[in-house]
This record gives structure tokens, C-alpha cells and sequence, in this order.
């Protein structure tokens, strides 16, 4: 219901009952590309290091432009049959919000304007596309119907910005402010990418903002298992907690180690996990205004780190690997993982790649006394 006006105006939108299609009929694929937040932060960090601005475009019902390449029928909307025709269907050939294969249809849509204005798609990421006249170069990325972009030439940016906004129907959202949560400052120091509203809203929902902060995320030393002999928590709250923590590790890897450890009890959550989490939210508290300085460096360099907490897990001994790459002190990359293979695992492994095995059980089957065991 648009607002602000002496006669207000409804406004609707026709929709799909995209639940009714069969796959292999009315549609076969439906995975659409997106951008990775990795390559979000790695742009903002080019951004910063080179000082470009980033701006921000919006694309109005993006999925209305996506053309189909199946045959898709719908019936007429109850209340606007036509009359004398009202045994007859529509053939869409555009796609509408509610079908299946509607992102898709879009993101090749949106793919195919890019090929044709000259931009070449990344190997690695498809939703990059790269844009190269002379000196001047136009870098975009694309996240369903939002574009971000930047240039180190602001005659190339308004031309892009004409040339989209003539093709599509869009919202120039000028610079980039917030996006997918994240809030954005640019400075002229450099650029600083954070989730406080974010952080707020998580503290809200369980009435914990304002609550007393701790120094660290997690007890240091602290050992949990999947089954502590603890009463059992609400799952489907923990789950929902645990999800928010993965999201803000965005722009939050200190808590990477924390949110990444207690996903590993999302089936069966204890009342000592749950206590867990909202030691996350207390340290959150403390840190609201943590955040990502991305900054320019006299001379950039792609620095990486990495390290193991060997047979960290009480359960199956398996070990938590982590790493963590960026640009001088702005950090692009990280990740914490739970590796496959148990410590006991990765000995062998390690033993056969030396060609430890074979001679230690040459040495078994001595007569010697001593035992080798692996």
C-alpha cells in the first residue's frame, strides 16, 4: 500500500503457483549464481587499496526480465477472467516471481548484457565481470538483483550507470551504504565494513541487549561434547542462533572459531551448548562496533596464515584447521573447518607418503621383540 498521498494506491503483483510444476516439465534447472561474500570483501579491499568509490545499483523486479525457454501456462487470476474466454490460459514468455526456474532466467538474462557490452566473466567467480577500455577499467559484481561496481574512471561509471538504467528499470542507490546486512562507510582513510544493526537485532530477539560482556567468545581450554549428559535445549532456538553466528562471520572472524564449533551440536543441542552460544552474545555485546578496516598500503601484499588444533574434538578426534589471507592487515578470506580425517588417520596417511608403512611392517615381521604400532 504505497503511502504519503490523499488516495492511497494498492499496488499487486501477479505471482506463480511455481509449487505446482513438475521438474523435467515445466522446468528443469533452477540454481542461480550468486556472489561469494569472499569476493564482496575482496573487491572493498581492492577498492580501498587502489581508493576507488564503490556505488551501489538496484535492479526493479529483476526477475521480470529473466525470458523463458520453456513453455509455461498459467491460468487466469480468479476475479479478472476474461470474459467469453475464460477456458484460456496465458503463455508466459517472460518469467514471473513464484516459477521455478525464474533467478535463473535472470542471471542469464543479466549474463548475456554483459557479454554483449564487452565485459569479460571471471574464471573464478561467474557473477565478476570485468570491464577494460585503455587505463580505465570497470569492475562489477553481481548478488541476485543488486549490482556493486567500482572504477578508477567516473566517466566509465556514469556511462555504465546510463547504460543499465536505459536497459533495465533500476534504483541508483549512489554509493555503496548496505548491502546483504553489512554496512559500509567509506572515508577517504578507507573503507569499514561492519554488522552492528545486525548484532543489535540478535541481542533483541533474546533480550540480552545492554546484558553484562565478556572478554573472549569462548572459556579458554574449554572441552564440549555431543553428548554431555546435559538437559536438552530448544534445537530449533539454537539452530537459529548458531545460523545468525555464521552470517556475521562476514565481518566477524573472531568469532569464526566459536560459531564454527558450535554448529557441530545443531541435531541434538545441550543446555551446556546453549550456555555456550549466549557467551557468544555476551562477547558481542562488548564488541559491537567490531568491524573490517579495509586500507591502502604502500605496498600490497597477499599475506595468508594458517594453523590446527590437532585432535581437537573429543568425539571422533578429529582436528579443526583454519586460515586466513588478505591484504597487509585487511582481511579478505577466512575459514575454520573440521577436518575428515582423524589424527590417527592423517599419521598413516602421512607414513605411506614417506614410505613409513612398508618398512615398519618389514620390521613387524622381524623376530625382534620390540612392537611398532601404527
Amino acid at each position: 500500500m504505497a503511502t504519503g498521498t490523499s488516495n492511497p494506491i494498492a499496488k499487486a503483483r501477479l505471482v506463480a503457483k511455481g509449487f505446482t510444476q513438475k521438474p523435467g516439465t515445466d522446468f528443469f534447472d533452477t540454481f542461480a549464481l550468486v556472489a561469494r561474500l569472499e569476493t564482496i570483501r575482496t573487491l572493498i579491499s581492492l577498492a580501498a587499496q587502489k581508493n576507488w568509490l564503490i556505488y551501489h545499483l538496484d535492479v526493479k523486479s529483476a526477475f521480470l526480465n529473466g525470458v523463458l525457454e520453456e513453455e509455461v501456462y498459467v491460468e487466469q487470476r480468479q476475479g479478472f477472467l476474461v470474459e467469453g474466454g475464460e477456458e484460456k490460459v496465458y503463455k508466459l514468455k517472460k518469467a514471473l516471481y513464484g516459477l521455478k526456474q525464474a533467478p535463473r532466467t535472470w542471471y542469464a538474462e543479466i549474463d548475456k548484457y554483459f557479454s554483449h557490452s564487452g565485459f569479460q566473466k571471471s574464471q573464478s567467480e561467474p557473477t565478476l565481470y570485468i570491464l577494460k577500455k585503455g587505463a580505465s577499467i570497470l569492475i562489477v559484481s553481481l548478488y541476485v538483483d543488486d549490482l556493486i561496481f567500482t572504477s578508477n574512471n567516473e566517466h566509465l561509471i556514469q556511462q555504465f550507470k546510463k547504460d543499465m538504467m536505459s536497459t533495465y528499470e533500476m534504483s541508483d542507490l549512489g554509493l555503496l551504504h548496505y548491502f546483504l546486512g553489512i554496512e559500509v562507510s567509506q572515508t577517504e582513510n578507507g573503507i569499514f565494513i561492519s554488522q552492528k544493526k545486525y548484532v543489535e537485532n540478535i541481542l533483541k530477539k533474546l533480550n540480552l541487549l545492554g546484558c553484562k560482556s565478556v572478554a573472549t567468545p569462548l572459556i579458554a581450554n574449554e572441552k564440549m561434547r555431543k553428548f554431555d549428559g546435559a538437559k536438552k535445549s530448544d534445537a530449533k532456538k539454537y539452530r537459529s542462533l548458531v545460523g545468525s553466528f555464521l552470517y556475521l562471520t562476514a565481518t566477524r572472524p573472531d568469532i569464526m572459531f566459536a560459531a564454527s564449533l558450535l554448529s557441530r551440536y545443531m541435531q541434538e543441542p545441550s543446555q551446556i551448548h546453549f550456555r555456550a552460544a549466549k557467551r557468544v552474545l555476551r562477547y558481542l555485546q562488548g564488541t559491537l562496533d567490531y568491524g573490517n578496516w579495509f586500507t591502502a598500503v604502500e605496498k600490497s601484499r597477499l599475506i595468508g596464515y594458517t594453523d590446527s588444533y590437532w585432535a581437537e574434538c573429543l568425539d571422533d578426534v578429529k582436528s579443526t584447521s583454519a586460515y586466513v589471507h588478505g591484504h597487509q592487515r585487511s582481511k579478505m578470506w577466512w575459514h575454520n573447518l573440521l577436518l575428515k580425517q582423524s589424527t590417527l588417520q592423517q599419521l598413516r596417511q602421512h607414513h605411506k607418503l614417506y614410505g613409513l608403512e612398508g618398512y615398519l611392517k618389514t620390521l613387524a615381521k622381524s623376530k625382534k621383540k620390540e612392537q611398532i604400532i601404527l
